[in-house]
């Protein structure tokens, strides 16, 4: 049976003459990775919000772990962690300050291994508004998981964050998981989206448009194949060239590159071709569809969100 700790039924929210929401319903099981993906006001942020208890629905109904968010605030504050964009702490509170206070609201000790592994031992004693953008997001992190709450929220996590952080923030998400935590994932990194998250729900205008794995959203659609080929010589330079299933045709740094609706087929007749002319292959790369590529045929985008 699976087990739902988060429940979202036809929920609604409205500002004014604005519906933000317009009556989504999805379930999140215990220890996914939930990814909710849409570009700028799809209402991704309405929704979060609800779920964290800082908003009240317009309609229907709203439920972590048999928690209602609107009405039983005191029951939800030690079952989640909420990660914002911006924190909202004060400028002059010091590192190992926020430890102690958001411990202390929670009732736990202080976890100060947290800010050690997120690259905060040496600036324990530093004041907030001194900290970089990435070390602040860093601290939002560390005092949102210091109480080890079974459901987070993680609001453009790896936002203004090194490679090195962003992938041990990665390594922490993945740690949470194993231990059983649920994490709901709102992020606009479709590449973080597509390798971390379990599901996936695309919001577009107030509405769920889609809800699946990453990889059977990429495999919906009219996402192309990539088929990108370099060869010694020149047997692939005509762009008049036909393949099977070959949709579009381009050239880039040395490499013929066939959009296909069929990679085998193409793959297949792009060999025989080189070979029948005499010609060497050097490289021959295949990619599926990316989950970036899917986001933006279904939210009818370019160019980013």
């Amino acid at each position: 049976m699976n087990d739902y700790v988060i429940k979202v039924r036809d929920f609604r929210k409205v500002y004014g003459d604005l519906v933000a929401v317009d009556s989504i319903s999805f379930e999140v099981q215990r220890g996914e990775i939930f990814g909710l993906l849409g570009p700028n006001g799809a209402g991704k942020t309405s929704t979060l919000e609800s779920l964290e208890g800082l908003r009240a629905p317009d309609g229907g109904s709203l439920q972590v772990m048999g928690v209602d968010p609107a009405r039983e605030s005191r029951k939800l504050r030690n079952l989640i962690g909420v990660q914002l964009q911006t924190s909202g702490l004060p400028d002059s509170m010091r590192v190992d300050e926020a430890m102690r206070f958001f411990c202390a609201y929670h009732g736990v000790a202080p976890h100060y291994h947290l800010l050690d592994r997120l690259g905060l031992a040496e600036r324990m004693g530093a004041q907030y508004h001194t900290l970089s953008a990435g070390l602040q997001r860093r601290l939002a992190l560390a005092v949102a998981v210091a109480h080890n709450p079974p459901v987070m929220f993680l609001d453009e996590p790896t936002a203004g964050l090194d490679v090195p952080s962003r992938i041990e923030l990665h390594n922490l998400m993945r740690e949470l998981q194993t231990a059983g935590t649920t994490i709901i994932l709102a992020t606009h990194d479709m590449a973080e989206a597509e390798k971390m998250a379990d599901r996936v729900a695309i919001l577009l205008r107030g509405k769920i448009v889609a809800t699946g794995t990453p990889r059977e959203l990429t495999a919906t659609g009219a996402g192309l194949t990539k088929v990108s080929v370099r060869t010694e010589g020149p047997s692939l330079s005509d762009p008049s060239i036909t393949f099977p299933a070959v949709s579009q045709v381009a050239f880039k740094d040395d490499y013929a590159i066939y959009y296909s609706t069929d990679p085998g087929p193409t793959v297949s007749a792009i060999i025989v071709h080189i070979e029948a002319q005499g010609d060497t292959l050097i490289d021959l790369r295949v990619e599926r569809p990316s989950l970036e590529e899917r986001f933006l045929e279904i939210t009818g985008t370019r160019g980013g969100q």
